[in-house]
């Protein structure tokens, strides 16, 4: 399962999410029995409301939605890189993060003190991204020292790893992330050996306060604290910014469910914004969904962008994978307006697919396979 890790400075709401999160959308133990969750680890729920629409279609007992991993990472103080506050720590539990959610404080509250006196989240995110580039300078550097004398000797990958350092550092000294750096297939596959902090993708939650969620939502833009962290996101890295309030999911995961529908809409939304953050996370970590439905159970399955229908059929079992014939496909909206398999069928909507076929996201697949004994 894939890793998301939640960075934040002090004071910014990072901790209120995670919590609250970890709480609200806990993943049920027995659908993923093989995750052992350590306090600052939470297996989180992808919600996804086709389940349902197709859990009345089929009449299913049951849904189970996918899910992924969010891991706390404490620690971030300006000068982590340096080994400051839990700066080691910090740095050891990112590198193993497959993508990076960075809480940044969009509301000002005089009971909460920001650890730099003022709220300014270009600021704050500047802050995070240096001290990310300045580890990755260290650690290339430290590569770079180990490599040279091999290099000289005519290693050849030594020699290659050298030449990509060069290129990379002088673009981390500029204060540019690696992920901004463009390389060939065959380099990346180099570079992805370097585990460089600054080349994992980022998405930033935009923490803001009660009373200006609805409207941060509606018109994010209208937020100045949210329009800025969404200009420096799309110029400086290409990533989005979500508005979410940690605040009002910390207060959703004390309610009963029925009860936090009313308190939701009384405060004109649907959601606090972490649905959105966590669907955004997902497909950030460039993960897809593909459906399958019945009487027994309507079921989310994770999958890889790009995987074809024996590597989807593998997530079930690998049985499925090994001996696949074929799969049976249909839309999810073309099932969903038609009213059944039967009547997709009809319409010419529901497929025979092969080996080759590349698996989209709101698939309904039924899998045909044999395995001899």
């Amino acid at each position: 399962m894939l890793k998301a890790g939640i960075v934040g400075l002090p004071n910014v709401g990072k901790s209120t999410l995670f919590n609250a999160v970890t709480r609200t959308r806990k993943a049920e133990a027995a659908n993923y029995p093989f995750c052992t969750i350590d306090p600052n680890v939470g297996i989180v729920t992808v919600p996804d409301p086709r389940l349902a629409v197709l859990s009345k279609i089929s009449g299913s007992q049951k849904l189970v939605p996918t899910a992924i991993e969010f891991v706390d990472i404490a620690g971030l103080v300006k000068g982590a890189s340096e080994g400051a506050g839990l700066g080691n720590q910090f740095l050891a539990n990112i590198r193993e993060t497959d993508a990076i959610v960075q809480v940044v404080r969009c509301f000002e509250n005089d009971d909460i003190i920001h650890e730099l006196g003022t709220v300014d989240p270009i600021r704050d995110i500047e802050i995070i991204n240096s001290e990310l580039i300045l580890a990755d300078m260290a650690a290339l550097e430290k590569r770079r020292s180990s490599r040279e004398k091999k290099a000289k000797g005519g290693d050849k990958e030594a020699r290659k790893e050298v030449e990509l350092i060069d290129v990379i550092m002088p673009h981390l000294d500029q204060g540019k992330p690696a992920l901004t750096l463009e390389f060939s297939d065959e380099d990346k596959a180099v570079v992805r050996d370097f585990f460089l902090l600054s080349s994992k993708k980022t998405i930033y939650a935009c923490n803001v306060a009660e009373d200006e969620l609805a409207g941060a939502i509606e018109n994010p833009d209208s937020h100045p604290q949210v329009a800025k962290v969404r200009r420096f996101a799309a110029e400086h890295s290409g990533s989005e910014a979500v508005v979410i309030s940690a605040r009002i999911e910390e207060e959703l995961s004390e309610m009963p469910p029925e009860e936090a529908l009313e308190f939701l809409r009384e405060m004109g939304v649907n959601d606090s914004g972490v649905s959105s953050l966590i669907q955004a996370v997902y497909h950030l970590l460039g993960l897809r969904t593909y459906l399958t439905t019945g009487v027994q159970e309507t079921r989310a399955w994770t999958i890889h962008e790009g995987d074809k229908a024996p590597a989807a059929a593998g997530v079930i079992h690998t049985d499925f994978e090994r001996g696949f014939i074929a799969a049976e496909v249909v839309h999810y909206d073309d099932l969903v307006s038609l009213g059944s398999k039967n009547a997709a069928k009809e319409a010419g909507k529901l497929r025979i697919e092969g080996k080759e076929y590349v698996v989209k996201d709101g698939d309904v697949i039924e899998f045909r396979f044999n395995v001899s004994k």
